[in-house]
């Protein structure tokens, strides 16, 4: 990590404010300590899951990606949140040539109601969309199903929910399969031709709608709210394969679930007292380890702590109070701040400190803008060790890596320091390429390719 010290004149408070951020530096020991961190988990998830390891290592069954022979209609349902989607893609080899999509929301009762009025409920709205929009239902049409919530998939079309998240809450669903659950309600409204025949989460379906668009994608990154990804992994080295036989396979995705990484205490070495305080503040304390380093939902609040703990520890006097109140610094702020960094100005940094009642001065400008440095040169290290190790395990001549999110997409430099630290960590060759819309057209991807490789066992 390179980061300019701040322009404060005074040298003297110059090294206490560089003394006291010390702790968010990364140096190379630490990175080395952090990426062999990483290989255990991951080493510990593919053989024995969450029983042995903060990194979950899903095995996702999807075995063969798009090989250009899919064609027809599919179907997709995104389920991450209050609102959903139903989409339908119309492919001619392998290719997406046309796209139709509705979105639903979910009343709060169906959200806390029992299960299975949650699933008559999508049932009813995938109803409502083939009516809409003309679906033949007098013919079978296979529907991948984006079900983002923690689940163990014991085959490509069974998902069992492991806990509820997002203000879903109904009983009588945790410990079940999805997939049999939907399948289920859509027997029961007469949409037997609609068979949920994949399952998975917006990480896999964006490395899927990666191959879609980036033939050469191998590996995954969503950066947003929280963190994950998805990478090709080869079959030899997956020891839990409860679904048909791998004989004869050569790779298939997996799931990591790396927000997690570390909730076991495998990466603590780097927890500073201000990720600490975040952590014990936080909804789930103790759980997303990893991406409460570095996500969207938290990088506003860390520089608020950060800055917060200037003036507690009387390097910086007179604390306003809304730099007290929690949530007062967005990241929307924090990349705004970076904005300002890259553009070598201060016209961003000068109205957040305007809005949070601190002075407007150079020291002032000087120590926000050195925190959201520092921060974010952490940030990128933090996602670019999981990119490398997955580059160096893959070992091919070029690899595309599908990102999405807001973070990433938006972010002013987040990205360029991402490939910066990974070309550091690594000469594999590597690109990222945009992968919007995962969870949508990945879903209905997965369903395709489900639905050709059933025909091939026929």
């Amino acid at each position: 990590m390179n980061v300019a010290q701040p322009e404060v004149g005074d040298e003297s408070l110059k090294a206490k404010i560089v003394d006291h951020l010390k702790p968010l530096v990364l140096d190379q020991d630490l990175i080395n300590r952090l990426r062999q961190a990483f290989e255990t988990e991951v080493e510990n998830g593919l053989e024995h899951g969450l029983k042995k390891s903060s990194i979950q290592m899903e095995n996702t069954y999807i075995y063969e990606l798009l090989d250009g022979s899919e064609n027809g209609k599919v179907l997709a349902l995104d389920l991450g949140g209050t609102n959903f989607r139903v989409i339908q893609l119309t492919l001619e080899n392998g290719r997406i040539t046309n796209e139709i999509l509705d979105y639903y929301s979910v009343r709060d009762e169906l959200r806390h109601g029992p299960g299975t009025d949650l699933f008559d409920f999508l049932a009813e709205s995938i109803k409502d969309f083939c009516v809409k929009h003309s679906v033949d239902l007098s013919v079978p049409i296979s529907l991948g199903f984006t079900f983002s919530f923690p689940m163990i998939q014991h085959a490509l079309d069974v998902g069992i929910l492991v806990n509820w998240t997002k203000s879903f809450s109904c009983p009588g669903v945790i410990g079940e399969d999805a997939v049999k659950l939907l399948n289920n309600s859509l027997n029961k409204i007469g949409l037997e031709n609609v068979k949920v025949v994949a399952i998975l989460n917006d990480a896999t379906g964006t490395l899927v709608a990666g191959v879609h668009d980036y033939p050469d994608t191998g590996i995954s990154v969503l950066l947003s709210t929280g963190s994950n990804g998805a990478y090709l992994e080869k079959v030899q080295r997956i020891k839990r394969w409860e679904s048909g036989s791998k004989e004869g396979l050569e790779y298939v995705v997996v799931d990591p679930e790396w927000g997690a990484f570390g909730d076991n205490g495998s990466i603590d070495f780097i927890k500073t007292e201000w990720d600490r305080i975040l952590d014990d503040n936080s909804l789930l304390p103790k759980s997303f380890t990893f991406e409460k380093y570095y996500a969207g939902k938290y990088m506003g609040e860390l520089v608020r702590i950060v800055l917060r703990s200037l003036f507690e520890k009387e390097i910086l006097t007179e604390c306003p109070e809304e730099i007290k109140i929690t949530d007062s610094i967005s990241t929307l702020d924090a990349s705004k701040v970076s904005q300002d960094i890259l553009d070598g100005k201060d016209t961003n940094t000068k109205q957040i400190l305007e809005r949070l009642g601190c002075p407007v001065n150079q020291v002032m400008i000087s120590v926000l803008q050195y925190i959201v440095e520092l921060l974010t040169e952490r940030a990128s290290v933090l996602v670019a060790v999981p990119m490398a190790f997955f580059l160096d395990r893959i070992d091919r001549p070029m690899t595309t890596i599908a990102a999405s999110g807001s973070m990433y997409k938006h972010h002013p430099s987040l990205k360029d320091k991402i490939t910066s630290k990974i070309e550091m960590m690594t000469d594999k060759k590597f690109k990222f390429g945009l992968s919007d819309d995962g969870s949508g057209r990945g879903a209905g991807l997965v369903a395709a390719i489900a639905q050709r490789l059933a025909a091939k066992k026929k």
